[in-house]
């Protein structure tokens, strides 16, 4: 059991018994904010409830209520409607990587069979190129089209038409119930190795998600979302528990402009991936070193923690310059998707920011622990593992180490049309294998060492899991990201351990390639010096171009754990 105190959540039966509960408790609150040209909208969680009521009846007038729901764009308003008017139809939402080559938008929407696709502008270029080869849509609706073109249709108008039907007194969409154990959201994985998977969640699923999530972690009142929408984790674990909390999410519109946004909107919590908790603590540092600041920050953090244990929390003040680098409100960061470096966690942690790490995968919708608002926000640890799962270790060594294992409410229905992939992910007795290895403290909460398919077996049994040698290497500051793989034989024997560097451009630029050589490697020796001899690189590649990733920034391997080539 869980060793925290959980916070209290009113249950709700269905995603429109969460809309319903939310716009009676904060119908006049703003529920987003978001650019609309040099303006900054504001819509009210009643307004956005009957947009939904607006697009729902629209799609019922076609006969598609039931039907599969796509959708492709950019982070958006719009995209947020469509979302909630279809999770709370009878049919299937179905989200759609807008980063995909138009080959592989073709394959997910076609093997999604979505019958209607909601899509931005330059997805609709997308669309008509590929249009051959999804027959199964029926109808495109456009969020930047102005007027219809047979199949392709103006959003605008898609809205003022269910709007006239349910005004005129239309409540078949309204009216419509489904069973909350059946098929609901259709997300694609977006692995780092192989095809994505089409993952099946149910309405059980994403409640379970939002219910047992805010129960463990809670938000703030104004967030800035900035990860993908069609990803578990911002669609999920952001959106929809924003709506049951009530937040304010301002949306933001340009990775380019997170920093902008976040003094625009003033957000007080955050989710992200480790590399923008990585992008934002090595700039916070540079712009201190650039300052002339750095040992003055330094010591200022010394004082703030020992004031800390006597019960004295100056961090807010003492730190204020660098709190208005975040807009000024910044309270919380939720980090997952990919380990941490504890030392980024520590950072936020002393300046007065709680960064709360937590652990997840699409198939489980996606949270499987994260670390209680009470607890330590120790990010050695993904926290403990929420209250509808039963988590476990499959055959752990003689550290506790082993594949981590899942069972319980959010964990996925298996992989849309492919028996032979989800038998393969499920245990005799129901458990989700994850593919990641990890181990319990003494706490209960769950640390994760690598993923399965990178782990590195050497000829005399040990084992290496390449992200414990990537999190140190990372740390040394001119590295700005890396890859530890082995290197073998025509035997397949292990014969080295590589790093695979990508070095900061100023570092490159001004030192002989020769030495730079010579200095990684040092510094890379330095870093592993207390890991056994067998963790030890022993060859260092220094690349010229930053490493090929996936739409969630995760850099691709191959079989073999080494990154994918150019």
């Amino acid at each position: 059991m869980p060793k925290y105190i959980s916070h209290e959540v009113k249950p709700f039966k269905n995603i429109k018994d969460l809309m319903d509960q939310t716009v009676a408790e904060f119908g006049d609150s703003i529920a987003y904010k978001f650019r609309a040209g040099e303006e900054i909208k504001e819509v009210t969680y009643k307004e956005f409830n009957d947009e939904t009521n607006y697009i729902g009846t629209a799609i019922h007038s076609l006969g598609l209520s039931s039907g599969h729901i796509g959708c492709a764009g950019e982070n958006s308003y719009r995209w947020i409607v469509v979302c909630l008017a279809a999770v709370k139809s009878n049919g299937v939402f179905c989200t759609v990587d807008k980063e995909l080559p138009d080959a592989d938008m073709a394959n997910v929407i076609s093997r999604g069979e979505d019958d209607i696709v909601f899509c931005d502008a330059k997805r609709e270029e997308a669309m008509r190129r590929i249009r051959g080869l999804i027959p199964n849509v029926k109808y495109f609706v456009c969020f930047d089209r102005a007027e219809d073109d047979g199949e392709f249709l103006s959003y605008d108008k898609f809205l003022q038409k269910g709007k006239e039907l349910y005004l005129a007194g239309e409540r078949g969409y309204t009216e419509l119930e489904s069973d909350i154990n059946d098929l609901k959201m259709l997300l694609y994985t977006s692995g780092t190795t192989g095809l994505a998977k089409g993952v099946m969640l149910s309405e059980q699923n994403i409640c379970s998600l939002v219910f047992y999530g805010l129960r463990t972690s809670q938000i703030r009142p104004v967030g800035l979302s900035v990860l993908p929408y069609h990803h578990a984790y911002e669609l999920i674990a952001g959106l929809l528990v924003a709506i049951r909390y009530g937040a304010t999410v301002c949306i933001n519109d340009s990775l380019k402009r997170v920093l902008q946004n976040l003094n625009t909107f003033k957000p007080q919590y955050l989710y992200v991936v480790p590399a923008f908790a990585e992008l934002f603590y090595r700039n916070t540092w540079n712009k201190i070193d650039k300052m002339g600041k750095t040992k003055t920050v330094k010591k200022a953090i010394k004082l703030s923690n020992a004031l800390r244990k006597v019960g004295i929390d100056m961090r807010r003040k003492l730190f204020a310059e660098i709190h208005e680098g975040y807009g000024g409100n910044l309270e919380k960061i939720v980090c997952g998707g990919a380990p941490l470096r504890a030392e980024i966690g520590e950072f936020f942690d002393d300046i007065g920011i709680m960064l709360c790490n937590g652990y997840g995968i699409t198939e489980c919708s996606p949270l499987v622990a994260v670390n209680h608002d009470d607890d330590t926000n120790d990010c050695t640890t993904v926290g403990y593992p929420l209250e509808c799962l039963d988590v476990k270790i499959i055959d752990p060594n003689e550290e506790g180490i082993g594949e981590i294992a899942a069972k319980g409410e959010t964990v996925m229905m298996g992989y849309y049309n492919d028996p032979e992939a989800t038998a393969a992910v499920f245990t005799p007795d129901g458990y989700f294998l994850t593919g990641d290895y990890g181990r319990f403290d003494s706490l209960g909460r769950l640390l994760i060492t690598g993923r399965k398919k990178n782990i590195i077996i050497l000829h005399n049994g040990k084992n290496i899991y390449p992200e414990e040698l990537e999190d140190r290497i990372n740390g040394i500051p001119y590295v700005n990201e890396s890859v530890v793989y082995a290197e073998r034989d025509g035997a397949g024997v292990e014969v080295a351990i590589c790093a695979e560097c990508v070095i900061d451009a100023a570092t490159v630029g001004s030192t002989d390639r020769e030495e730079l050589r010579a200095k990684v490697k040092s510094d890379i020796f330095a870093a592993l010096s207390d890991l056994p001899s067998y963790k030890q690189v022993t060859r260092v590649v220094i690349r010229e171009t930053p490493f090929i990733k996936n739409t969630s920034n995760k850099i691709r391997r191959d079989d073999q754990g080494r990154p994918v080539a150019q």
